[in-house]
């Protein structure tokens, strides 16, 4: 018997055993359609992740540098890029409460969200002063975010004032 046992693990382990046999997955927790929350509880992770009190939020639309990806200034001297978007992102967000429409999760549990702070989409801001880029494709992507990174572009603001590796680049080389 155990060897039965056994067997039907491995298999429903591979996958060889019909989905009625295997065990279901728990269901996932329900997402609600909007998080919000006051001012004392909102922190900024960085530039494209905030913290609504024990819920982790990540921003719609837009990819931010990482905490430690150097930047460099049009004089060619180096910056910490990934700091310098979360405290803009910060700065967007002081002593104001966040309320968000939530789109879904990322495949690390985040939620995913369009968050505004007093009326301002947060990940736009971002983008349209130069501290974020936008996300073209996939379900994330918001098109106004293109225009307001094309805006930031042509002004030479944030990143754009220099040069830098776009967060998904770095990343995957660090």
């Amino acid at each position: 018997m155990g060897v039965l046992t056994a067997v039907a693990a491995a298999g429903a382990w591979l996958g060889l055993v019909p989905q009625s046999r295997r065990q279901a997955d728990p269901a996932p927790e329900a997402l609600p359609k909007a998080i919000s929350a006051a001012a004392s509880e909102v922190r900024v992770v960085d530039g494209d992740t905030l913290r609504l009190g024990a819920i982790t939020v990540r921003l719609a639309g837009l990819d931010a540098p990482e905490s430690g990806q150097e930047c460099h200034r049009s004089d060619g001297s180096r910056y910490d890029c990934g700091e310098t978007a979360a405290r803009h992102l910060a700065s967007l967000v002081r002593q104001r409460s966040v309320a968000c429409d939530t789109l879904g999760r990322d495949r690390y549990g985040r939620v995913i969200a369009v968050c505004r702070a007093d009326g301002v989409d947060l990940a736009e801001a971002m983008v349209a002063s130069g501290w974020a880029i936008a996300i073209l494709e996939g379900s994330r992507s918001q098109p106004r975010y293109a225009v307001a990174e094309a805006e930031a572009r042509s002004a030479r603001q944030g990143l754009w004032e220099g040069r830098f590796e776009t967060p998904q680049t770095w990343r995957r080389r660090n």
